[in-house]
């Protein structure tokens, strides 16, 4: 019998068929059970993962007041993927940009990435948003995110608080928790504490039409995490001292820094010239910045912590202290001084003598105090031995190094290593003839004011510190107050207690009787403190004071430079008087004082640099 060639067709046509079904369902069901790429891409163009952003947390002074709170703003996003098909020129009227910036932001957002939403325009105004929001559904591929950005109730302490900007490049690479667009403290306590501050992000999921208008939740919310906002600071700062400090040192370059002596507690810390912090804030911040920058008193600079002075005569305490300690001098000791015609180092003014260390404090008497530290490092058979002694007390006092706490921007300032002499004199030929300036706080030694105040702490408390420090307390989101862990360490200074009663008894004469009586001295309260006139080789000389008060109990410890206007006894002694008086007694009696220090200019105009 002969087969049909038609039915072998049809069989293998058949066959076929049946191959082509079978490989299309194992397709499908790869597509549908296996692999759900497919799945994922029709759910990403029908639903939109919004970050949930947290708000910052707020920061208070110590009396919780308000220093900085959030304000709610909006950022245009933008998905370049999902952007076809607009009218650009409408798009660009809409939201106030030229059609060059349209294409220079959406190639960087296409260059970040064409599937992920990134940043198209930054922190939009609440009035802005409404008037967007009616228009917005008719520009696939945008969408606008509510944020919040930070906002001053005071246009005070700028250096402390700092301020937040965008993240750069740098912090996206080190700290997977930011993404494009996200902000971050930049200085200041916003960024010491920028992980308590910055809460925990959370993700909203929802669905979207065609016209890319949100339809409601996805899957009725389910997946969707809730933003834990940012732990709150309560820090030390007493804004009210603050505003009075910067109020006394408008217009003038120089530094006000307060501490609580029994915790290290910084009470007031004035950069100055400062600025208002919300000239960082919003879509002017960088116009703002700019010209900040520029200004030619450097107002963004940290004076309080990063500026370094040769602290004069206020030094001569913490030799006295050490020379006491060595047991070089005591209450007996009597030293000759000629006045001006007094070698090697002369004196300002004639006076009684010879004196003692109590009225060699009172009358800053310069020969004085280069008898005693010629005598610190002649007590050993080396003057090398000596002044490596006289560093180490100098050291223990928290100079020549940061506290490393949480200021965020400090120098450790410098304390000349034997070494550094070595190098320069040659071993062996150079003796305290040779290193004289140091006695009288001159020469290559340099403090901050940060460290000037730690200093006169110290002396207040009878040779220990605690290290200064800005913030009180952390408040958790849940309202559980916690204090800072690890605490501020105590730091004790190697010498005694017993050193430091000569040394406060001349503090308590230079204001009763001595260089601060005209000045710093209040009737109700009992000051301590010594004044400085700092050599400046680049123009007028600079006004150090610091002081301590009351004498018993001390409950507020200052040092004040106020740059390039002379005597310490003249401008910074009574800047800090009316500092502790206000802040000892909530008022000022001297009225007339405090209008000549407010009304006082020590710093340069633009048109000043323009005549010279």
């Amino acid at each position: 019998m002969r087969k049909d060639p038609f039915a072998s067709r049809q069989y293998i046509i058949t066959g076929g068929f049946l191959v082509i079904g079978l490989i299309f369902w194992i397709r499908l069901m790869f597509l549908q059970v296996i692999d759900d790429t497919y799945k994922q891409y029709a759910d990403r163009n029908a639903t939109r993962e919004i970050t949930q952003y947290p708000s910052r947390g707020l920061i208070y002074d110590r009396n919780e007041k308000l220093l900085v709170v959030n304000e709610a703003v909006y950022d245009l996003m933008i998905i370049p993927r999902q952007v076809k098909d607009i009218d650009t020129a409408e798009f660009c009227r809409l939201v106030q940009i030229t059609n060059a910036q349209y294409e220079e932001y959406y190639e960087k957002a296409r260059s970040f990435s064409g599937y992920k939403p990134s940043v198209f325009i930054s922190q939009i105004s609440k009035q802005d948003y409404a008037y967007l929001e009616e228009k917005l559904f008719r520009f696939p591929g945008f969408y606008v995110q509510p944020r919040t950005v930070r906002k001053y109730p005071f246009p005070l302490a700028a250096q402390t608080l700092g301020y937040v900007g965008e993240v750069s490049g740098d912090h996206i690479a080190n700290d997977s928790w930011y993404k494009a667009g996200d902000y971050i403290g930049i200085n200041g306590l916003e960024s010491t504490y920028e992980k308590e501050l910055r809460g925990k992000k959370g993700v909203k999921i929802v669905l979207v039409d065609v016209h890319n208008r949100e339809k409601g939740p996805y899957q009725d919310g389910d997946l969707d995490t809730v933003a834990i906002k940012g732990n709150d600071l309560v820090t030390t700062l007493d804004i009210e001292l603050q505003r009075y400090g910067e109020f006394l040192m408008q217009n003038k370059k120089g530094s006000v820094v307060a501490i609580e002596p029994a915790t290290g507690e910084i009470l007031t810390f004035v950069s100055s010239p400062g600025y208002d912090p919300n000239l960082l804030v919003g879509r002017i911040r960088n116009k703002n910045y700019k010209l900040l920058r520029q200004d030619i008193n450097k107002p963004l600079y940290n004076r309080a912590s990063m500026a370094t002075y040769p602290p004069g005569s206020a030094f001569k305490l913490l030799n006295a202290a050490i020379a006491i300690e060595e047991d070089v001098i005591n209450q007996y000791t009597r030293h000759s001084c000629n006045g001006p015609e007094s070698k090697p180092i002369r004196c300002t003014h004639y006076h009684e003598t010879p004196l003692g260390p109590v009225v060699a404090i009172r009358e800053s008497c310069n020969p004085f105090f280069w008898n005693i530290f010629k005598d610190i490092l002649n007590k050993y058979d080396d003057p090398r031995d000596g002044f490596n002694v006289w560093r180490k007390y100098v050291l223990s006092f928290g100079m020549g190094s940061t506290f490393s706490t949480d200021l965020f921007s400090e120098r450790p300032g410098n304390v000349p290593q034997a070494e550094y002499y070595d190098k320069y004199f040659g071993l062996g030929h150079w003796n305290a003839l040779t290193v004289r300036s140091l006695s009288i706080g001159q020469g290559e030694l340099l403090l901050t004011p940060m460290q000037m105040a730690n200093l006169v702490a110290a002396i207040a408390n009878k040779g220990y510190f605690i290290k200064p420090h800005f913030v009180k307390r952390i408040d958790k989101a849940t309202g559980q107050p916690s204090s800072i862990s690890p605490q501020f360490p105590r730091v004790d200074t190697d010498i005694s207690p017993e050193s430091f009663d000569l040394v406060i008894e001349g503090m308590d004469q230079v204001v009763q009787n001595g260089t601060g009586r005209f000045y710093a001295k209040v009737d109700s309260i009992r000051i301590c403190g010594k004044t400085g006139t700092v050599q400046n080789p680049h123009g007028e000389d600079h006004s150090v004071f610091i002081a301590f008060a009351p004498k018993e109990n001390p409950k507020i410890a200052i040092a004040v430079v106020v740059e390039n206007s002379g005597y310490g006894s003249t401008w910074a002694a009574p800047v800090a008087s009316l500092i502790i008086e206000k802040y000892l007694t909530g008022k000022i009696t001297r009225e007339a004082l405090e209008k000549r220090i407010s009304e006082a200019v020590f710093i340069e105009t633009e048109q000043q640099e323009d005549e010279e």
